[in-house]
């Protein structure tokens, strides 16, 4: 299954931030929205990090309570991995297990068009291994 079908199934909507935004506006937007991550973009709308709760969590752990009025941008993942919509779910997985990272921005022709979550691939892995077995059984029985 590729990322665009994927995509197609789930929505392409993207929660994205702002660099300037402190980690505490950008606590407040992963809890009221329940996700893990944000992908930050700049002033023209291009991907420049991507702010996941682990790293506001080392953050608040180096610097205490103080790092919540920091932007978001002195603690986000500035060289973030991405992926385009012909790549499929075993590449995904590749990068997400080498990178160890749970989101991976989907770029196409240098624009954000969506977000693939660790959740999005272990959902189309189980359902290819379902349909799998569903087809052994009935080569089996047939």
């Amino acid at each position: 299954m590729s990322v665009s079908a994927i995509l197609a199934a789930k929505g392409r909507d993207v929660f994205t931030a702002s660099a300037d935004m402190t980690l505490q506006e950008i606590s407040k937007v992963l809890s009221a929205k329940k996700i893990g991550a944000t992908v930050v973009l700049d002033n023209a709308g291009k991907v420049c990090g991507i702010a996941s709760e682990r790293d506001i969590v080392r953050e608040v752990a180096k610097s205490g309570a103080d790092a919540l009025s920091q932007p978001i941008s002195s603690c986000m993942t500035q060289k973030v991995i991405s992926c385009g919509e012909t790549e499929t779910v075993d590449d995904l997985m590749e990068k997400m297990t080498k990178g160890r990272f749970r989101h991976l921005p989907v770029i196409s022709d240098g624009r954000l068009t969506g977000l693939i979550s660790i959740g999005d691939v272990v959902k189309r892995k189980i359902q290819k291994a379902e349909q799998e077995a569903e087809e052994m059984k009935r080569y089996i029985a047939g």
